[in-house]
């Protein structure tokens, strides 16, 4: 019997192969999501490379007193990992939710980096 670790790690890749499909060279926006933070990475797979990073453990947003496991924070990190790529010269990206579900912190954090400029 297979554990919930497993099931994960076998529920984001299976996200991610069919991201590989369709991402036509495009860099990938990953999220992290545990019980207290959230964090988000841009990564060019051609050349295993981290673009861009935000995760809501930074100092300069952990000054703000914040908790970083709502959809408020998803969404500050979300307009920030946004920022960070245009910053790179990224504009458009494909989303991998992992292994998570499109829905609560996930969601915001998708849709606050779409505010913020990125196109996916």
């Amino acid at each position: 019997m297979k554990t919930g670790l497993e099931k994960n790690q076998r529920r984001a890749q299976r996200v991610r192969t069919h991201l590989r499909k369709v991402a036509r060279g495009l860099p990938r926006l990953t999220v992290f999501r545990s019980n207290k933070h959230i964090a988000a990475q841009i990564i060019d797979d051609e050349k295993g490379v981290t673009i861009a990073a935000a995760s809501s453990l930074e100092s300069g947003y952990r000054g703000e007193g914040a908790s970083g496991s709502n959809r408020d924070a998803a969404a500050a990190i979300g307009l920030l990992i946004a920022e960070r790529a245009k910053q790179k010269g990224v504009a458009a990206v494909v989303f991998d939710r992992g292994a998570y579900i499109y829905h609560g912190r996930v969601k915001a954090l998708a849709e606050a980096a779409r505010e913020g400029g990125l196109q996916f």
